[in-house]
């Protein structure tokens, strides 16, 4: 245990064993959706559920693991939501790319993403972010992270053109009696609230679908009963090292190829920075803690996707939920990294736990992340109108990589037109750039 305490620096992050413990297993409790969800996305161009459920388990543990023991930090690196979408659809589906060229170029990115995490170019591109933007990001993060919460739970539901509030009936008041719990054991700061929520209301949303109501709509235990006899499924390893290295290296391949790589680096970079942000894990220049190792550990994250037969990892902002449980250190994400091992064998447990469990402590998340917002000037508009931006595209475009790029840019135009020229570096202008041409790769 001594090792532990010094190799991680408990005592100097003022955290305990046990609170990291609880942390990182409330990151991957909030976060285990990603073993199901990205095997059902990805499968859509034709992968093998089961193979790919394998390698999300690998990507998410190991390169976890290595962002916990290299970069001691308590961030989740797991296939990223959006990236797994532009894999599919884009790539493997639009594009026609075979899934072991695509896998190729998911490898090379990671290669690239290494080469520039080395040499400090994606630390210098995080630097040269400014503080309004940065500002505006962490609070929109937080706001996109209560409002997949919403939707997850299917209490805030789409109604054309606009979304609205759902018919209330069995699955929308277990939501809101896990969102009074885990309001109410926040209010008493009861030590691990986060997860206690998630358990309490697994249990009240087990006799949905069974006993009454109808649990058809969200996806979890509320939804079906598993048999203890089909609680086992042996992993499956057929993408491992299949991906197609010299065909993902054609002129034909290099455009998809390029909007991965620069999607999956502003959704790695924005995600650091908002978590950084609303989790106040900054060093003494105000910078995201440890900000180096951990783009290291973030390239390999995309690296193993390549290898294991994944989309590409990336930092995951529901890592938020493990640092306000208490999580300080890179022992939290170690934790989280070794929880998703034994399900390469018990995936159908992850099925057991309702996404109306885990809505409520997002909605959470979202009330701690908004916190830093305060910090803004509101009264200084060449500042507020890029913050107010990213704070408000990123829920309502669902993406965290379009808030900050309109945010970006609006900064850069209002310094301008203002005479502060001098003001923007030329590392952001060469984000601005890149912004521009990341636009119309995702449009």
């Amino acid at each position: 245990m001594k090792i532990i305490e010094h190799y991680f620096r408990l005592r100097e992050n003022k955290t305990t064993l046990r609170t990291e413990v609880i942390a990182g297993a409330t990151i991957f409790v909030a976060s285990m959706y990603i073993i199901i969800v990205n095997p059902s996305i990805l499968s859509k161009g034709g992968m093998n559920y089961n193979a790919v459920l394998t390698a999300t388990i690998l990507v998410s543990s190991f390169s976890s693991v290595l962002m916990g023991l290299y970069a001691r930090n308590p961030i989740l690196i797991a296939p990223g939501m959006g990236i797994n979408a532009y894999f599919t659809y884009s790539m493997v589906i639009g594009l026609k790319i075979p899934v072991e060229t695509a896998l190729g170029a998911v490898f090379w990115s990671g290669i690239v993403f290494l080469f520039l995490s080395v040499f400090r170019l994606r630390v210098h591109i995080l630097k040269a972010i400014p503080e309004p933007v940065r500002l505006g990001a962490a609070g929109g993060i937080g706001l996109f992270i209560a409002l997949i919460g919403l939707f997850n739970a299917h209490f805030i539901v789409t109604r054309p053109p606009f979304i609205g509030l759902a018919k209330f009936d069995a699955m929308t008041m277990t939501f809101l009696a896990g969102l009074f719990i885990v309001s109410i054991l926040v209010i008493k700061k009861v030590h691990g609230a986060l997860i206690l929520s998630i358990i309490l209301t697994t249990l009240l949303a087990l006799p949905i679908g069974r006993w009454y109501g109808d649990a058809s709509a969200v996806t979890g235990g509320s939804a079906q009963l598993i048999r203890w006899t089909e609680l086992m499924e042996m992993p499956d390893f057929r993408y491992v090292m299949k991906m197609d290295l010299l065909g993902s290296l054609k002129l034909s391949v290099l455009p998809a190829a390029f909007g991965l790589l620069f999607t999956d680096m502003f959704d790695s970079i924005s995600t650091f920075v908002g978590v950084a942000e609303a989790g106040n894990l900054k060093d003494a220049d105000g910078e995201p803690r440890n900000i180096y190792r951990s783009m290291i550990a973030d390239a390999f994250g995309t690296l193993f996707g390549g290898i294991f037969g994944s989309s590409s990892g990336t930092a995951f902002i529901e890592s938020a939920s493990g640092i306000q449980a208490g999580g300080r250190t890179g022992l939290t994400a170690v934790v989280a990294g070794l929880l998703f091992l034994p399900f390469m064998f018990f995936s159908p447990l992850i099925e057991l736990v309702p996404d109306i469990a885990t809505a409520p402590v997002l909605v959470i998340v979202g009330v701690f992340m908004i916190n830093p917002i305060t910090k803004m000037d509101w009264g200084n508009f060449e500042n507020a109108i890029p913050a107010f931006l990213a704070l408000i595209m990123i829920p309502l475009t669902y993406s965290i990589t379009q808030g900050i790029v309109f945010s970006l840019l609006m900064f850069t135009v209002l310094k301008v037109v203002s005479g502060k020229f001098k003001e923007l570096s030329p590392a952001l202008i060469i984000i601005d750039l890149l912004s521009i041409l990341l636009l119309f790769v995702e449009f």
